[in-house]
């Protein structure tokens, strides 16, 4: 799909429209492509439908396939269906409007969201000098909003079935999309293998967005405003994004806010547990926290190998290849905290223990 729509292209997808909004007629203005999404194209459009329970001017995004498709993407379908239930359980996510997997429209598949206002910039986000508590806290209610949607509810029967454990389904993932270089890279080997000798048993699960972080939300005079990006997303395990959420990899330099570089653990956890009816686990996300190192350098790897490919030539995909050295830095930083408290714990556990007493000495006659 091009940089902007051609006439030919949007009088198909002005027709289409007409059709799906119940409209007498609708025009489309293409505002330009959008800035971000490395696995998606994103349009800026504005719809004018004239007739029908829509009518009037709507700002809006269309989000369709890329050239090339990485492993964990969902597709458009799925990510629609997503955003629908996201959107339905009261998440502050953008209101989907249509979707289309007709190839004679556009081509790829895509769909038709409504556009929200903001910066979403990582490091813009995370510039100000002072923290933002309140930011993090309702970040943590709307990912708790979004972990009171289970496998049953309606609307996604689209996505893949549920896993049965969903650590040693990400981990036979991982091991796939890495592949021979997960025994090649020693930093890789090992943190694959201490996902498995750790690996926490099943759970509940719920509907996991898998890219909540710093960068894929939108924040206007410091309120978010709305979350994005949810072509990832799949039943898993409730701790899991926020351990991706916390990973040093989305704090964007600041390192001592470790809840995507906003703000505090605690002030993301206390939102979390007022809205999804759970308590955190912390050792739990720290498991899913190391997990977020290896999934992004498997992501990291196929998108470089997008470009060096000529699937889809970019700079930018260029770039995010080059960066597992960084991500490996990244892990072995948290395994070696990881280490250092479990070292305490079993240091607290022992002085704790009280000694045990001498067994008494028989007496001989």
């Amino acid at each position: 799909m091009g940089a902007v729509l051609n006439d030919e292209s949007r009088s198909r997808l002005e027709g289409w429209l007409t059709e799906r909004a119940g409209a007498s007629r609708v025009t489309v203005t293409d505002d330009g492509r959008l800035g971000g999404g490395a696995i998606s194209v994103n349009h800026a459009l504005t719809l004018d439908i004239h007739g029908g329970s829509r009518a009037g001017r709507h700002a809006c995004v269309l989000r369709a396939e890329s050239a090339g498709r990485i492993a964990a993407s969902i597709g458009k379908r799925r990510e629609f269906a997503v955003l629908s239930a996201a959107f339905t359980a009261g998440v502050a996510a953008p209101e989907p409007l249509f979707d289309c997997d007709d190839p004679g429209v556009l081509g790829p598949d895509f769909f038709i969201m409504r556009r929200a206002e903001g910066v979403g910039a990582g490091f813009a986000v995370v510039k100000g000098d002072a923290p933002q508590p309140d930011l993090a806290r309702e970040l943590g209610r709307q990912l708790g909003l979004l972990h009171r949607v289970t496998p049953d509810a309606p609307g996604l029967e689209r996505l893949p079935e549920p896993p049965l454990c969903p650590a040693q389904e990400l981990l036979g993932h991982l091991r796939a999309w890495i592949g021979d270089l997960a025994r090649r890279d020693p930093v890789l080997a090992w943190g694959l293998r201490w996902l498995e000798v750790n690996a926490p048993p099943p759970g509940p699960l719920v509907l996991c967005h898998r890219d909540f972080r710093t960068g894929n939300y939108l924040v206007k005079d410091g309120r978010l405003t709305a979350i994005l990006d949810w072509e990832f997303a799949g039943f898993g395990d409730p701790m899991e994004d926020l351990g991706w959420f916390c990973a040093r990899s989305w704090r964007f330099r600041r390192v001592n806010r470790e809840a995507g570089g906003i703000a505090d653990r605690a002030d993301l956890y206390a939102g979390y547990e007022e809205t999804s009816g759970r308590r955190v686990d912390p050792k739990r996300v720290a498991y899913w926290e190391t997990a977020a190192y290896l999934r992004w350098a498997a992501i990291a790897l196929q998108q470089g190998e997008r470009h060096s490919t000529g699937a889809e030539p970019s700079l930018e995909l260029a770039l995010t290849g080059r960066m597992l050295p960084e991500i490996e830095m990244d892990l072995l930083r948290h395994l070696r905290a990881q280490a250092a408290l479990a070292a305490t714990a079993r240091a607290e556990a022992a002085l704790a223990t009280p000694p045990a007493e001498d067994p008494p000495v028989e007496q001989v006659a």
